[in-house]
């Protein structure tokens, strides 16, 4: 498992056609790939089980914890963006509720764009 940082602060501003925002890229892929939101509501769980595929959990908000085959809880919360590779045992929960975007695909390289969270 590892935890990447999509939050404001890795992002750059964009000037172009007179926009005025931060753009924070995420990654690229030239596959095919699932993309949806998933909602967990207070005390919510994703099951602990086997990813299928690369997956990558983009926390937008609310906070909890995942954790691969280790039973360490690591808490996650809005602009954390963590990766699991296929086959790694994995796991999230949350106590307050927690909303995120997730990404499956054969190939992801979120280290492309992302910095690993400190």
């Amino acid at each position: 498992m590892k935890i990447f940082r999509f939050g404001r602060e890795t992002g750059k501003t964009i000037a172009h056609f007179d926009s005025n925002f931060v753009m924070s890229r995420i990654l690229t892929s030239d596959n095919s790939a699932h993309i949806g939101c998933m909602y967990l509501e207070p005390n919510g769980i994703v099951g602990f089980h086997e990813a299928s595929c690369p997956q990558l959990l983009l926390v937008v908000s609310g906070n909890g914890w995942v954790r691969c085959d280790a039973d360490e809880l690591v808490p996650v919360g809005i602009g954390d963006a963590v990766f699991w590779d296929q086959g790694e045992w994995h796991e999230t929960k949350t106590h307050a509720g927690l909303t995120a975007i997730v990404v499956e695909a054969d190939v992801l390289n979120p280290a492309q764009f992302m910095p690993l969270r400190k």
